[in-house]
């Protein structure tokens, strides 16, 4: 290793794994910009961005990991890959053994030396039987999936590990919902979009739960932020703003120019789904010092520009 001049910053290496996924590509440019040295992960191909070194591994395999974390020596470590194929992820045994390959590498993170790691954790560890406000450290912890279970056993570990004598800081951002350009397509604003972007209906519930969006871009700032800082614990990620599903594919419908095939209430409510779900975003905007300037009206018409062009011939 070569010696640092006086006075010199320390190198600051962050890995983000699940760096090419919805969120990891919008953390790259963030992470950037606040002066980190950034290297991504991929699982089977090198992504084709500039804000970052790139390296193939595949998280889930013991030898993988280990040469990884030999091979970057990373100072910080951003961990957000996961198994995510919409609809799928909530109950498959998947999560399991990608909870294992997590608590390996926040071991592996720690025996060589990190000094903070940041997890992406989710706002299914809370209990959702109360319908409002969730907050850090007072709504109980509840997760009626496996996904959610797992998400909140890899946070709780994570906490306890990192607690001891010289081991590295820790947080887990807890995400709400997202949306914004490469978000997969099955999901609700893309859906709508998509529908009506090609002059077909848009069949959705009554739309009348409230949820708390925000935009994919302002996600990644958010944990770069985190990352950023040295704020301990857990922290919701989202907008600390409710809106109702109704007024969401309303404004999709406005931007794509085709209100009239928005058709609430053609599909009846899933059943045990919340009224109300949304964040306390208090720590993320007094402690971290993140807030978002971008508004749902904006968000949802640049999302939907960007689906326009996915699908423009």
């Amino acid at each position: 290793m070569t010696d640092r001049l006086a006075g010199a910053p320390p190198d600051r290496r962050v890995l983000v794994t699940g760096a090419s996924g919805f969120i990891g590509r919008n953390a790259l440019p963030a992470l950037r910009r606040r002066g980190f040295d950034v290297h991504a992960v991929s699982f089977s191909a090198r992504a084709e961005s500039a804000d970052a070194s790139w390296h193939v591994a595949d998280l889930l395999d013991a030898r993988a990991r280990s040469q990884l974390m030999d091979s970057v020596q990373p100072t910080h470590l951003l961990h957000l890959a996961w198994y995510a194929e919409p609809g799928a992820f909530w109950t498959s045994p998947l999560n399991v053994p990608w909870l294992q390959a997590s608590l390996e590498l926040v071991r592996l993170f720690a025996a060589a030396g990190g000094q903070r790691l940041v997890g992406a954790g989710t706002c299914a560890e809370y209990e959702w039987a109360g319908n409002g406000v969730c907050r850090e450290g007072e709504t109980p912890l509840a997760p009626s999936t496996l996904y959610g279970e797992c998400k909140r056993s890899l946070g709780a570990v994570t906490e306890r590990l990192y607690a001891a004598p010289d081991m590295p800081s820790s947080a887990w951002g807890r995400i709400f919902f997202l949306y914004g350009p490469h978000e997969p397509p099955q999901r609700l604003v893309p859906s709508v979009a998509r529908a009506l972007i090609q002059g077909h209906e848009a069949p959705c519930t009554d739309g009348r739960q409230q949820r708390d969006f925000m935009h994919c871009s302002d996600v990644g700032e958010a944990f770069a932020a985190l990352l950023d800082c040295d704020v301990e614990g857990a922290v919701n990620i989202a907008s600390g703003a409710a809106v109702s599903i109704a007024e969401v594919v309303s404004l999709v419908g406005e931007a794509c120019g085709r209100p009239e095939l928005v058709r609430l209430g053609a599909l009846p409510p899933r059943p045990g789904d919340p009224a109300v779900l949304v964040a306390d975003t208090s720590r993320l905007r007094d402690e971290v010092g993140f807030t978002s300037e971008r508004s749902l009206p904006e968000g949802i018409a640049e999302t939907v520009a960007w689906w326009r062009e996915q699908i423009s011939p």
